[in-house]
């Protein structure tokens, strides 16, 4: 495993952290935001998360709105009961519908300070590691979320802030008002950013280069897109012997690529070809292209199979060539932006 710094922080992760949106417990009857039918139960996720620590992976992301605080449970029971704390590096995020109640939501200084308290209960720890803004909450002023930011950093209940998905002027605000201000700024940006989705390379890439700002992209193998041939993705939705039970309900994933398949076609059919050439997994060559890309410290991977961290701590050994890279990012076509909501 290798070891950077998050950002221009001295805290050290490892280069592939594990998402646990998968972790929890599966939903039945009605589903609601942030739980999923397809979501594996504790004892199910324990295999994984221990697979990740024999990985050498120390950077964990979850999330309140996940499983509704299940996922944050289970990460937390686990590593009490398996890791010491100051080894491991615990990030989850708040902003999401926790209660359908006016203040259950959000980013006001109500809300943050509510929902970090109850994650911390969940997690079993005193202090997270990177706590981070899901999305842009529209309805908060922003200096107002930044300020209970801080005051939970100086609190000892955070040690760095982070957000998500947004636009790159929203996140350059952000930025400005903290050092304006003088409270904490932002670290890291954990945007929606592959090999089929590369619109964050307008605006947000370059921001965050020139900030110090970690990249820990989610959804790194899009949804699974870009781990089988194009044919596999047509019979996924229809054929029931090799649909999974993610793709028939995770319906956030399969309306994020909808609209594009036929342009995204291109690139899934190259990336077959150089990983047929190589020899690997195309899991691995879609990872180690992202790997490749200035300013990306840790895609965020998830994993139900274990083959999926296997391919993940492999690529980094894979070393794209500049012509690689180019015949990668040759079939790419824009795309409506995606994953703010």
């Amino acid at each position: 495993m290798e070891y950077v710094n998050l950002g221009r922080t001295g805290l050290k992760v490892s280069r592939i952290c594990l998402g646990c949106m998968t972790y929890g417990t599966p939903a039945t009857g009605k589903i609601l935001p942030g739980r999923h039918a397809w979501a594996l139960s504790e004892a199910d996720s324990q295999p994984f998360l221990r697979q990740a620590l024999d990985l050498g992976i120390n950077f964990f992301d979850t999330a309140n709105v996940y499983s509704s605080g299940e996922s944050e449970a289970v990460l937390g029971r686990f590593l009490k009961a398996n890791a010491r704390r100051e080894a491991v590096v615990i990030a989850t995020k708040a902003q999401g519908v926790m209660r359908e109640e006016p203040n259950g939501k959000g980013l006001s200084r109500k809300a943050i300070i509510y929902e970090l308290d109850q994650s911390l209960r969940r997690l079993e720890t005193d202090y997270v590691d990177l706590y981070q803004t899901h999305r842009w909450d529209y309805e908060t002023p922003i200096e107002e979320t930044l300020e209970v930011l801080h005051d939970l950093v100086k609190a000892g209940k955070v040690r760095y802030i982070g957000a998500s998905s947004m636009y790159a002027w929203q996140f350059a605000q952000a930025l400005y008002l903290a050092d304006l201000r003088g409270w904490t700024r932002f670290v890291s940006m954990q945007n929606h950013y592959n090999l089929l989705y590369r619109e964050e390379e307008r605006e947000m890439m370059g921001l965050c280069r020139a900030e110090g700002i970690a990249v820990i992209p989610w959804s790194p193998l899009a949804r699974g897109r870009l781990t089988r041939p194009w044919s596999s993705e047509a019979t996924t939705r229809s054929s029931d012997s090799q649909s999974t039970t993610r793709s028939k309900t995770d319906v956030f994933g399969n309306s994020m690529y909808s609209k594009t398949e036929e342009a995204d076609r291109g690139v899934v059919d190259r990336l077959g070809e150089i990983a047929e050439k190589r020899g690997v997994p195309r899991a691995q060559v879609a990872l180690a292209w992202l790997l490749s890309k200035p300013g990306v410290t840790a895609p965020i991977v998830g994993a139900t199979k274990p083959n999926h961290l296997e391919d993940a701590v492999a690529a980094l050994s894979v070393h794209l060539t500049p012509e690689e890279i180019k015949a990668l990012e040759e079939p790419y076509v824009p795309h409506p932006v995606l994953g703010f909501s």
